[in-house]
């Protein structure tokens, strides 16, 4: 995901490159957990900004590197014809994903698998976010440490949707995207497109993972 864009040489910044210098936030653990670093991931999250644990994270995905960079603008929506980016990601007509920017992003891995994940919005909050296993209904709790909240860990700046056919099969193409919609303010809701149902997601940067002591 694409975060900013530079004054001096407008190239773009992608969120990996800001996470590198949160590894330093205070890390909200117990005395018996560490946070081992890892390469920096995303996970797209869908729930209530307010709570600090919930259900759902069944649907949650995850990017275990920046799709920013490896994405393809709107305006070059013909080299995904063939159904594979340049980056070699596969692209699903009826189902794929757009940033701030208006880039045409992979789809995340779903589901986001159980473990207890360092995240952080690049604000104030840095917090441990444990995701269960699927219990036998399917369903998949989450929580967050220290009364954290999702809008706490949820980085504005970066924004997702999943854009998925309203209508027949062919309703829903990313030509019909309007490049003058973009960029997407911090926070806000993503553009709509023509033909398709859009779910908004929120991102969260996973700098770490918490591992026992």
């Amino acid at each position: 995901m694409i975060l900013a864009t530079m004054r001096t040489t407008r190239r773009p910044l992608s969120c990996a490159l800001l996470a590198m210098g949160l590894l330093m936030l205070p890390r909200l653990v117990d005395a018996g957990t560490v946070i081992k670093p890892i390469p920096t991931q995303f996970i797209a999250a869908l729930g209530d900004p307010g709570a600090t644990s919930g259900t759902g994270a069944e649907s949650w995905g995850l990017w275990p590197e920046d799709p920013g960079p490896r994405g393809v603008r709107l305006s070059g929506y013909e080299a995904l014809k063939g159904g594979v980016a340049p980056a070699q990601w596969k692209f699903d007509g009826s189902d794929w994903w757009l940033e701030e920017h208006g880039l045409i992003m992979e789809q995340p891995e779903f589901p986001i698998p159980p473990g207890r994940y360092a995240v952080t919005g690049g604000r104030e909050v840095t917090a441990v976010l444990t995701v269960h296993p699927k219990g036998e209904d399917g369903v998949q709790h989450w929580e967050l440490d220290n009364g954290a909240t999702l809008h706490d860990v949820t980085h504005l700046r970066c924004r997702s949707a999943r854009y998925t056919p309203a209508t027949s099969a062919s309703s829903c193409s990313p030509a019909k995207a309007q490049m003058t919609a973009f960029p997407v303010a911090p926070g806000g809701p993503m553009p709509a497109v023509e033909g398709c149902h859009k779910q908004d997601y929120e991102v969260l940067i996973v700098i770490g993972m918490a591992v026992d002591d």
